[in-house]
C-alpha cells in the first residue's frame, strides 16, 4: 500500500520546485507560459494514472474526471486548486525542505539565516510539532499557496482511482491559472466543468470549510510631479512622492484597513508604491511616479460606495499641476 502521506510529500516538493509565477501586467491567458510546464506534468500524471477526459482547456485551466463508482444518482462534484504562485516574491529557484518529525526548535533557513521560524512566535506552527514542516531555502517563496492543494488532488486522484471499491460519485479535478493576479476563473469555466458543487483546497485549517469570500478592485493609479532643479525650484517643483503620500495617507486607515477589519467590511489595500521625486535637469521635466495602487475590497452591503474610489484618488489636486493617469480596476482582484 502506498504511503499516502510520503506521497503527499513528495508532491509537494516536486510542484514547488517548479517556476509558476503569474504576471499581473501581462495580456495573455495564462499570464505566464511557465505555468504550463506544471499544467502538462499534471496532465501527464493524470494520464498515467487513469484519469477520464483529461484535458487543458485553450485558457489554461486543466480538468479531468474520476468516473462514478456508484450506480445511484449521486451529484457531481469538483474539487479546485490553482497553480500559480504569487509575483510579490521569487518564485525561481525554489529549494524545499522537509523537516523530518519536527521537534519544535528555531526552524533557521540555510540559504538566509536571518530567516527564523520560531514556535514562540507562530502559535500555528507550535501545534505542529511532532509534524514534518516544510519550507523553502530562505531566498525565495515556497509555494504552498496553492502547490499544497495541487498535491493533496493529485494524490486523492490517484487513491480513488487505484482504488475503485470505494463508492463516491462523479468526482471533477480542476488546475487553474493566474488565481494570485485576480484571473483563475475564465467565464467559460463554470460549464467546462460541469459540476453541482465544486470545493477550493487553498489554505485553511484541516476540518474549515469557508461558504464565501470577497470579491476585489484593482486600481493602479500614476502620478505626474513637475521636475527642476531644487535650487530654483520655489512655486514650479511638484513632488511626485509626496502626492503619492498624501494619497495613501487620505485612505482610511483607521476604520478599512486589512488590519482592522474583519467579517464582511470591507478594506483599503495598499500593496506597493514607488517612484522618485524627479530626476534633477536643467529645464522643467514631468517624471511619473508609479503606484501599483491598492487593493479595495468590498463586500457586498459594506464598505465604501463604488463612487467614493474617484473621490479618494482626486484628493490632493490643490496641490499643484499634477495628474492622475492610468486608473484601471479589474474585478474579482482574489
Amino acid at each position: 500500500m502506498v504511503d499516502v502521506i510520503a506521497e503527499l510529500g513528495d508532491r509537494l516538493v516536486r510542484y514547488c520546485r517548479i517556476d509558476t509565477q503569474s504576471d499581473p501586467d501581462s495580456k495573455t491567458t495564462p499570464s505566464t507560459e511557465k505555468q504550463y510546464e506544471l499544467l502538462r506534468l499534471l496532465e501527464r500524471e493524470l494520464t498515467e494514472m487513469g484519469a477520464a477526459d483529461v484535458t487543458l482547456l485553450p485558457y489554461g485551466t486543466l480538468v479531468a474526471t474520476i468516473p462514478t463508482t456508484v450506480e445511484t444518482n449521486a451529484p457531481t462534484i469538483a474539487f479546485c486548486a490553482h497553480v500559480d504562485t504569487t509575483p510579490q516574491f521569487i518564485g525561481r529557484g525554489v529549494k524545499p525542505i522537509i523537516h523530518r518529525a519536527w521537534d519544535g526548535s528555531d526552524i533557521v533557513l540555510p540559504d538566509n539565516p536571518t530567516q527564523v521560524l520560531s514556535a514562540r512566535e507562530l502559535p500555528y506552527l507550535a501545534s505542529r510539532i511532532g509534524h514534518d514542516i516544510v519550507t523553502a531555502s530562505g531566498t525565495t517563496l515556497l509555494g504552498a499557496d496553492d502547490k499544497t492543494g495541487v498535491a493533496i488532488l493529485m494524490t486523492m486522484a490517484r487513491h480513488l482511482l487505484a482504488n475503485p471499491s470505494l463508492p463516491h460519485g462523479t468526482i471533477r479535478l480542476c488546475f487553474t491559472p493566474d488565481e494570485e493576479i485576480g484571473r483563475g476563473v475564465h467565464p467559460e469555466l463554470p460549464k467546462a466543468l460541469g459540476a453541482a458543487f465544486a470545493y477550493t483546497l487553498d489554505g485553511g485549517e484541516r476540518g474549515e470549510l469557508v461558504c464565501e469570500t470577497f470579491s476585489a478592485d484593482l486600481a493602479k493609479i500614476e502620478i505626474e510631479g513637475v521636475s527642476i532643479h531644487p535650487g530654483w525650484a520655489k512655486g514650479k517643483l511638484v513632488n511626485a512622492l509626496h502626492l503619492m503620500a498624501r494619497i495613501i495617507d487620505i485612505l482610511p486607515q483607521a476604520t478599512d484597513t486589512p488590519e482592522v477589519s474583519d467579517g464582511r467590511r470591507g478594506f483599503w489595500h495598499v500593496v506597493s508604491a514607488g517612484g522618485s521625486a524627479a530626476r534633477s535637469r536643467p529645464a522643467p521635466t514631468r517624471t511619473p511616479a508609479r503606484i501599483p495602487a491598492w487593493r479595495g475590497a468590498r463586500a457586498r452591503g459594506s464598505g465604501g460606495p463604488p463612487e467614493d474610489r474617484p473621490t479618494i484618488a482626486a484628493g490632493p489636486t490643490a496641490a499643484g499641476p499634477w495628474r492622475a493617469a492610468n486608473t484601471t480596476a479589474s474585478c474579482p482582484a482574489c
